[in-house]
């Protein structure tokens, strides 16, 4: 017999991938943040987005475009794709919030639940057990939660502050956004025409119990690419999964 959550996953997906990537100058001089490439990969952060959405079982994915959104279209137009890709600008900025509501009515399928996920994010995990940890809650919208390395290194102390130990780079004691998402067909309409949906709907739906957090499974893959340190340190990464 099938499994009934596998009926409820979902099969499309919006990419937000309409930011400036000032801080990732000047390799966004001529290209949008997710056009990056990851080095030693030859393959954007975009490329990397769609072949693991592709592995999930999503076969639809609306991207939102902005800066520059010429290259990123004409990437899309020349490349092989795993998905099914359709391309939507804003007619004017319409902030986060009304961002992903104007991509999502682009959805083939308004009736049906929905991935979203940032368009500088670069990760591996297993998006079906996220949509099933969802439909078990009964979430109307669940965030993907991430524990980042942090920057600097840290140190450990005894109760009588002597440091014990040096820990080069740990990771976070607090979980955040990792900026992937599974959203009910409901949720679309819950979003504002403009604005931040972190300051209108994501609270909303926390004080009604309707919110839910998926911690990204120990061990797999989660990076932001906001810097070109993050690049460098992306690729370090992949040579040392490859290995």
């Amino acid at each position: 017999m099938t499994d009934p959550t596998v009926s409820r996953r979902p099969t499309q997906a919006v990419v937000l991938a309409g930011g400036q990537g000032s801080r990732l100058r000047p390799y966004t001089d001529d290209r949008p943040k997710p056009m990056v490439e990851i080095p030693g990969t030859g393959t954007p952060i975009i490329g990397h987005q769609l072949a693991w959405l592709a592995e999930e079982g999503v076969t639809d994915v609306v991207v939102s475009c902005g800066h520059l959104a010429e290259v990123l279209q004409q990437w899309l137009d020349d490349t092989d794709l795993p998905v099914s890709v359709t391309t939507v600008v804003e007619p004017e900025p319409l902030g986060r919030g009304g961002g992903l509501k104007y991509a999502a009515a682009h959805l083939p399928h308004p009736d049906r639940p929905w991935y979203a996920t940032n368009g500088d994010i670069w990760t591996r995990f297993s998006l079906r057990d996220m949509a099933d940890f969802h439909t078990e809650r009964d979430a109307v919208a669940t965030l993907a939660l991430a524990r980042p390395r942090l920057p600097w290194g840290a140190v450990q102390t005894d109760g009588f502050g002597r440091i014990t130990d040096f820990i080069e780079a740990p990771p976070s004691t607090f979980e955040i956004n990792a900026g992937v998402y599974v959203f009910s067909p409901a949720f679309a309409a819950m979003l504002p025409e403009r604005g931040d949906h972190e300051r209108t709907t994501f609270p909303r739906l926390a004080r009604e119990r309707r919110l839910s957090g998926f911690p990204i499974p120990q061990g797999s893959y989660w990076r932001a690419i906001d810097t070109a340190k993050d690049l460098t340190e992306a690729a370090k990464e992949l040579a040392a999964l490859n290995r």
